[in-house]
């Protein structure tokens, strides 16, 4: 049975070897974990974080956006009081954060979207044996939803449920429609200067990659201009914030650019097509969107959530809310991963 909502939401670290497994415990004592290590996936060592009050707790895998934008630093303060309910798993993927400065760029000619659908199923299979759980729960944001997708329809065994958060669908139809919804925000502002940039750069296809940080400068300039909802807490973390970290991660972040865009905008990402990749799912489907989101516009991603069949699905539309983390959408997450979710990885 299929089930269609449509709602309107107002407004010390231990370190182990990656070969090191965790003994199983009693469902009826609760046993706090907290690990942090480079387990070796995909042959490169791979940094993970585990966290949770209850290791009985189910597991959420969450996949960062970018693809370089790691969540690891911000997690404890995005995710705070998630524990009680959840292990919560953040994966600084392929390229990304503590992953880049621990293999360098050497792994460029790895970066691509098959291998890093792979990484996921691999860092999956790792923590169903680590933890002992049959199942685990995704959860993925903007580049991670593509990555959910691509991941949830390999190896759906593995999941008792997708979250999609700011979910992309098609790269080319979502940039298309980018360009449009912010020059239409711009003509509506009278807002020469960003008509003339925009008209300038002309609507997409892009050939050169010059011409997507000139739009970006605009895009993020009216996003900021639409968002009502609070912000979420991105808060760098202690052992994430020296200049050395940091410096790291920016790295990582530049790094991931040119694999997946490409220097005329002909990368793999740019060949996104998610529907292609088939629109039956044998796992329940949630996808949480911003009403305001001018990255992957909520009208392209009800129009796939739409076609798509699942055991269950919901959809959910987040007044004031942009392409990143509101407060309310946070809260909005936690609360369908409890109701929603949870449940199934109980049952």
């Amino acid at each position: 049975m299929h089930f269609v909502v449509w709602l309107l939401i107002g407004s010390s670290s231990l370190c182990l070897p990656h070969n090191m497994t965790a003994q199983a415990s009693p469902v009826h004592a609760p046993q706090q974990i907290r690990e942090e290590m480079f387990v070796t996936i995909g042959g490169i060592d791979q940094w993970l974080t585990i966290k949770g009050e209850d290791r009985n707790n189910p597991v959420v895998l969450f996949l960062h956006g970018g693809p370089g934008d790691a969540l690891s630093p911000f997690a404890d303060a995005l995710y705070a009081g998630w524990e009680k309910d959840f292990t919560l798993v953040q994966w600084d993927q392929r390229g990304a954060g503590r992953t880049y400065s621990k293999n360098g760029p050497s792994i460029e000619p790895t970066m691509t979207v098959e291998r890093m659908t792979q990484d996921g199923v691999e860092v999956a299979e790792f923590l169903t044996k680590h933890l002992h759980k049959r199942k685990i729960i995704i959860v993925g944001g903007s580049w991670g939803s593509i990555l959910g997708i691509s991941i949830s329809h390999a190896k759906p065994e593995l999941f008792y449920a997708y979250v999609g958060v700011a979910q992309m669908v098609n790269w080319q139809e979502n940039v298309s429609a980018s360009y449009a919804r912010v020059l239409e925000l711009a003509r509506a502002s009278g807002d020469q200067p960003a008509i003339d940039a925009l008209t300038t750069i002309g609507p997409p296809p892009w050939h050169a990659a010059s011409k997507w940080p000139k739009f970006r400068k605009w895009e993020k300039i009216y996003q900021a201009k639409v968002i009502t909802a609070p912000p979420a807490p991105f808060v760098i973390s202690r052992e994430y914030a020296s200049p050395e970290e940091r410096a790291q991660y920016d790295a990582a972040d530049d790094f991931s650019f040119v694999p997946f865009w490409g220097l005329t905008l002909s990368g793999p990402l740019t060949k996104v097509d998610l529907p292609a990749l088939g629109t039956d799912f044998a796992i329940p489907i949630f996808m949480i969107q911003g009403q305001q989101d001018l990255t992957a516009l909520p009208e392209l991603a009800k129009a796939y959530f739409d076609s798509i069949k699942a055991p269950r699905k919901q959809f959910y539309l987040v007044p004031g809310t942009g392409h990143e983390y509101s407060s309310t959408e946070l809260d909005l997450i936690r609360k369908v991963l409890v109701e929603q979710v949870r449940p199934l990885a109980k049952a």
